[in-house]
């Protein structure tokens, strides 16, 4: 079966390089992004489903928990108690407790060097005013396997950014607990280390539609972040004005730019962490033909050998490519016109070379030793990145995505008659007579 992976090689030798190269890069961005811009069904029905919440709150979100999850949740069992956070925390393995606990750590460490809030020029200046966001919805995919460090790379740099309410949503999917499925407990036990208090049990479009109503079964939220699959990230996208949102963070994609200096097999095995997502894609760009048949060959090699064998194989035949450029100036200029969630450079003594050369990318990961697995766990930025090219315009979740900037202006008589012609002279032009008036009512 592993050689159908043969199909994924295409070099710039081929007749069709160019053809192949333009349809990957819109393969790509559909797959990854799941805009629906083409798919009006798909669009009309995650819009179906806000409608429905916002017009009857608590009895669709349970009408649609009970379809898509197959769940029957009375309201008061929406929300996770915090005797059932206290019981997953005791329980969870002390082990993975500590490496939480180190991750914790990490992220909150890196979050508050690059906080805004921490910036000393900034607080004192007096033209910009800082305020955290008020409250917070976070969501937690729950689908495939449970995500714990999505909890910590969303929770933790919202507290640091001050953010007083933080709410977390996951879908009931984990074996059942008294006859009901739910959260993964894992979930529930970092919930309870971080003091979050506010956990529901539900998932997908309708928690999205929850939490942006003011008739769901959770106080409506100021701003939704967090990855997820097309139905969530369909979702954000069409509440967005109601609430804000962080970007459209799912599924999982990586770009990995290799040279002949690249090793082969972690090359492989770096591809074989994202497609294993299924769906997630994997693409390399080299300018080195034996090095993309050596990743093939390690490929068919390691595929094999996965828990999850079948569906990350057809993950990387239907998601994932190996492409050969004639130069690697061609493979950075293809890097950052994909504007990958991951890149990876591994190109030897020339990473920090070909760094300087990327533009667009949600996270970066140079050298040999920095697979995208430090960046979901341990690093310290956010692993809720960007996805399907939109890493041209939004950037990695961070504590500064918890926060709003508003202006400040205070004019004394003095100042307004300093720049009073001016103003009147722009108002003036503008045809705004009321505008002008504020200002010279004031003087006489």
């Amino acid at each position: 079966m592993a050689s159908s992976l043969d199909s994924i090689l295409i070099a710039a030798e081929d007749p069709d390089f160019t053809s192949q190269i333009d349809w990957l890069k819109q393969a790509m961005k559909v797959a990854a992004s799941f805009s629906f811009a083409d798919s009006e069904q798909e669009n009309g029905a995650v819009l179906r489903i806000l409608q429905r919440v916002a017009d009857f709150g608590i009895s669709a979100v349970q009408e649609f928990t009970k379809k898509f999850d197959g769940v029957d949740l009375t309201e008061p069992e929406m929300r996770i108690t915090a005797a059932e956070l206290r019981s997953a925390h005791r329980a969870i393995d002390k082990p993975l407790l500590r490496s939480i606990r180190k991750a914790i750590e990490n992220v909150r460490r890196y979050q508050s060097e690059i906080f805004v809030g921490n910036c000393s020029a900034l607080r004192r200046h007096p033209g910009l005013k800082i305020t955290p966001i008020r409250r917070v919805g976070i969501c937690v995919p729950g689908a495939s396997a449970p995500l714990p460090s999505t909890v910590i790379m969303t929770v933790v740099p919202a507290q640091v950014a001050g953010v007083s309410e933080i709410v977390v949503v996951s879908p009931p999917r984990y074996q059942p607990v008294r006859g009901k499925k739910t959260i993964h407990p894992v979930i529930l036990a970092v919930c309870q280390e971080l003091k979050i208090e506010e956990v529901y049990r539900i998932g997908g479009a309708h928690a999205v539609a929850a939490m942006a109503s003011k008739n769901g079964p959770m106080e409506k939220v100021d701003k939704i972040v967090g990855p997820g699959n097309r139905w969530v990230q369909t979702a954000k996208k069409l509440v967005l004005g109601t609430v804000g949102i962080d970007s459209i963070a799912g599924p999982s994609e990586v770009l990995i730019l290799a040279n002949k200096r690249a090793n082969p097999a972690w090359v492989a095995a770096d591809m074989l962490s994202q497609a294993e997502h299924a769906p997630g894609s994997a693409i390399v760009a080299t300018d080195s033909p034996l090095l993309a048949k050596q990743i093939l060959a390690a490929l068919k090699e390691q595929v094999e050998r996965l828990s999850r064998s079948r569906e990350t194989m057809e993950c990387l035949i239907q998601y994932s490519k190996i492409v050969v450029f004639k130069s690697i100036e061609a493979a950075i200029d293809f890097a950052n016109d994909f504007a990958s969630e991951h890149l990876e450079i591994q190109c030897g003594n020339e990473s920090r070379q070909v760094l300087k050369k990327i533009r667009n990318a949600g996270a970066i990961f140079v050298g040999p030793f920095t697979p995208v697995a430090v960046g979901d766990y341990i690093a310290g930025p956010s692993h809720t990145l960007p996805t399907g090219t939109s890493a041209k315009f939004f950037s990695a979740l961070s504590s500064n995505d918890f926060v709003k900037f508003s202006s400040v202006m205070e004019y004394s008589r003095k100042d307004l008659l300093a720049d009073a012609d001016d103003i009147l002279r722009l108002a003036e032009t503008e045809g705004l007579d009321a505008h002008a008036r504020s200002v010279s009512i004031r003087m006489k």
